[in-house]
């Protein structure tokens, strides 16, 4: 009997999809689920004629695998990945594979790299990026795990994989154990700002012009032309559902949805990993916090009553003039949205030895996946032309629009403020930017005396007005300073530690 080159466990629709992209590859592919109903249904349904062999039992699913053994799981992040990979490793050898294609938690993904290493057992972690329709026609793929691992699959990962329209795969090795699904949840911290940032221009040309859908829609298919740097997946899908009719209503559907957006989890993982890694991503972060309120609508309905604003304030004035404002306000949010997401990837790369080439990164989201956008291009010219850019604003195409521009998204702000509508992702956006520019922080530098204050938790000193500089010793070394404040006369000490 033909073996398989490969078997996907779990048949949701991705798992399934990409059981199917595959297959049309050439690849004669094994498929198996916890519940023998949708194996079944699956097989007998779109995989009917097709070379996808379905198993019903996990170790006729393993025997019906070439050898070494290459197994994608396609299941729930946390347990479901744990239990299975348990019951995988009594009937797996030496050099087997096993790829975990979810959206797992990178940490979790390298304490599985390192557990089964210590059995022999090779381990990838990595994210498949693209929804559903990306992991049937072409997803972008981060995998991360043993050099070896990667070279089991690379030709599979490269042939499925969505194709850039220079015709380059969307897939690159990313470096040892966790770096795939650390880049995956980065670019999905990324994918919320998008979001927000998107849903922010839409609801402010709601109220300040009082557009219906199809009007934003219109100037979101604008936004999507051939040659705009907005033009992206994101942008086109929003044109497409603002149009969208409710079935039983002459109403938009936009107009009927429940302001609810539910997450998964990556958002928030970013955010706590930036945290921990002490990389600022406040636009990312201002769209999970969006994303709370958003869940919290028993809150909010009893909040509206309490909190009764005056009326919003229609535009009175030139309407193409703004709309060209919101336009580049919203790039050069995305700009500092990505550097964000970038600088986190910097550190992380850093910290956990990833190893991370941001170029490579960048290159690979240019299709297939959520976030792909025209403007990927310049990134990874950007990281191309200099791999150590401090942070991805200092690269001068960026740098130079952002310099031009930055009044325009102040008067965006402005504008969306005054029509009643939060920008919690173009705000945060815009102070980004501005705090990454200061040489000094004045806010800081009362913090740090207000700490000092209470704490005796001490303070540095830079040079002078014109020296912005923190003072060091003769061999380099920081020098730290304490005041004693409650003291008469309040003497001040040089702390040595």
């Amino acid at each position: 009997m033909e073996k398989s080159y490969i078997g996907v466990i779990g048949m949701e629709v991705m798992g399934k999809n990409l059981a199917l992209n595959m297959e049309s590859k050439g690849y004669r592919v094994s498929v198996y689920n916890r519940t023998s109903e949708k194996t079944k249904a699956f097989a007998e349904g779109v995989a009917k004629g097709k070379k996808i062999v379905p198993t019903y039992d996990l170790k006729d699913f393993v025997d019906s695998l070439e050898s070494p053994k290459r197994i994608m799981l396609m299941v729930k992040e946390g347990a479901p990945v744990d239990n299975f990979i348990e019951q995988l490793i009594p009937l797996l050898q030496k050099g087997d594979l096993i790829i975990d294609g979810g959206n797992s938690f990178f940490k979790d993904t390298i304490r599985r790299n390192a557990s089964l290493s210590e059995k022999g057992i090779l381990f990838i972690g990595t994210g498949v990026s693209g929804g559903e329709e990306g992991a049937l026609k072409g997803p972008a793929i981060m995998p991360g795990g043993q050099k070896e691992a990667y070279l089991l699959v690379e030709k599979l990962f490269k042939d499925i994989s969505a194709k850039a329209y220079d015709g380059e795969p969307c897939v690159e090795y990313m470096g040892p154990n966790g770096a795939g699904h650390f880049v995956k949840m980065v670019h999905n911290g990324i994918e919320y700002g998008d979001m927000q940032l998107i849903g922010e221009c839409a609801w402010f040309f709601k109220n300040a012009f009082g557009m219906t859908s199809d009007e934003i829609a219109d100037i979101m298919e604008k936004w999507n032309g051939k040659k705009d740097v907005l033009r992206s997946y994101l942008i086109e899908i929003t044109a497409d559902s603002m149009r969208e009719k409710h079935k039983e209503t002459k109403e938009y559907l936009v107009d009927r949805v429940a302001d609810i957006t539910r997450m998964k989890g990556t958002g928030t993982w970013t955010v706590q990993s930036a945290l921990e890694l002490l990389v600022p991503v406040p636009t990312i972060a201002s769209a999970v916090f969006s994303r709370e309120m958003s869940q919290d609508k028993d809150l909010r309905l009893k909040m509206s009553k309490f909190l009764s604003f005056p009326k919003v304030k229609k535009f009175k004035g030139n309407k193409n003039e703004l709309i060209d404002i919101a336009h580049d306000a919203l790039y050069i949010s995305k700009i500092s949205s990505y550097a964000q997401g970038m600088a986190l990837l910097q550190a992380g790369s850093k910290h956990y030895n990833f190893n991370l080439n941001l170029g490579k990164i960048a290159k690979i989201w240019r299709a297939g996946c959520i976030i792909r956008a025209q403007f990927l291009d310049e990134i990874t010219k950007a990281y191309e032309e200099n791999p150590d850019l401090p942070n991805l604003l200092a690269s001068p195409k960026f740098s130079k629009f952002v310099i031009q521009n930055i009044d325009k998204l102040c008067r965006f702000i402005e504008v969306a403020h005054q029509a009643g509508v939060p920008t919690l992702a173009m705000s945060n956006s815009y102070d980004y930017i501005v705090q990454l520019a200061s040489p000094v922080l004045f806010s800081a530098q009362v913090a740090a005396l207000q700490r000092d204050y209470f704490g005796a938790h001490g303070y540095f000193k830079i040079g002078g007005v014109n020296d912005p500089s923190i003072m060091t010793t003769k061999d380099g070394k920081i020098r730290e300073f304490h005041t004693e404040w409650l003291v008469k006369g309040r003497p001040e000490k040089e702390i040595t530690k």
